[in-house]
Order: C-alpha cells, then sequence, then structure tokens
C-alpha cells in the first residue's frame, strides 16, 4: 500500500461520467502511478456492468453499489482500565466512502484468476445486488458493532 494522501481538494471528475467517485475509485485502483491503466480497467468494467444492468446507467449502477457497501457503524477500540473493548462508533461520510472503496477493491484483489476488469464488473453488479465479499464485509462489521453494542457507553 503505497501512502495515501488528502486528494479531495483537486480531485477532478473522471472523463467518461463527469463523476468524482469514479474518479476517486480510479486514483484508489491505480497502482504504481498508472492512471490509464486504471482508467481502462475502469471504464472496461463499466461496459461489462452495462450490459449485465441494461436497466440502468452504468454509472448509477457503480452508485448504488458503493452505496451498498458503505458501513453505518463500526468497531473501534478504546482502552479502559487495562482492557480493551470494542466500541461500536458512528462512521462519517468520507470515511464511509473511503471504506467502501477499500472493501471492493479488497474484494476484486482476492479474487484469482480472470482480468481485473472482469472481476471488478462482477463485484460491482454483486453489490449493486446486495451480495458480494464487499457486502459480506460490511455486514461482519455491522455484526461486530451490534454484538459490541453493550458497550456503546465508552464511545467518545
Amino acid at each position: 500500500m503505497g501512502k495515501i494522501t488528502a486528494s479531495r481538494e483537486q480531485l477532478r471528475p473522471d472523463p467518461r461520467y463527469g463523476s468524482l467517485l469514479a474518479s476517486k475509485f480510479i486514483n484508489c485502483l491505480m497502482e504504481d502511478g498508472k492512471k490509464s491503466v486504471a482508467q481502462t480497467v475502469f471504464y472496461k468494467a463499466m461496459d461489462i456492468v452495462a450490459k449485465k444492468v441494461t436497466e440502468t446507467e452504468p454509472i448509477e449502477v457503480f452508485n448504488r453499489a458503493v452505496e451498498n457497501v458503505k458501513p453505518a457503524v463500526e468497531v473501534r477500540s478504546k482502552r479502559v482500565g487495562g482492557a480493551a473493548y470494542q466500541v461500536p462508533m458512528q462512521v462519517n461520510r468520507n470515511r464511509q466512502q473511503s471504506l467502501a472503496i477499500r472493501w471492493l477493491l479488497q474484494a476484486v484483489r482476492e479474487k484469482k484468476g480472470r482480468g481485473t476488469y472482469e472481476k471488478l464488473a462482477e463485484e460491482i453488479v454483486a453489490a449493486y445486488k446486495r451480495e458480494g465479499a464487499a457486502v459480506t464485509k460490511r455486514d461482519n462489521v455491522h455484526r461486530m458493532a451490534d454484538a459490541n453494542k453493550a458497550f456503546a457507553h465508552f464511545a467518545w
């Protein structure tokens, strides 16, 4: 993992859809500063998404997919008197987006075989339908938070 910079101020909308979210996603997808490669991968994935989900614009499918992966709560470790508790906390908007993107990409990178764009398209469609690895990850985070509701009074 390279250093992630606060690129929100200089973020340009992506050329095809004029979407900031897509642009952010492409930046996170990019490795070794190869943006054109990342863009090609993303747009190829979107073309496949367009074929799989015909009733909605592909960028809309992508936006819904990210929405479906965003966590509302997460657990954070908090030390209280020598014991570490997992305290459920609200997740702020920026972090929700970052986590959603990170989990989608993690799900894609964990799959083996086939081109990245095929795996990406598959994961986006799955997330759009509220299934797939990234959504499972979110559900697990929600479940953890639910299980540790008893410690919510330690929230700070």
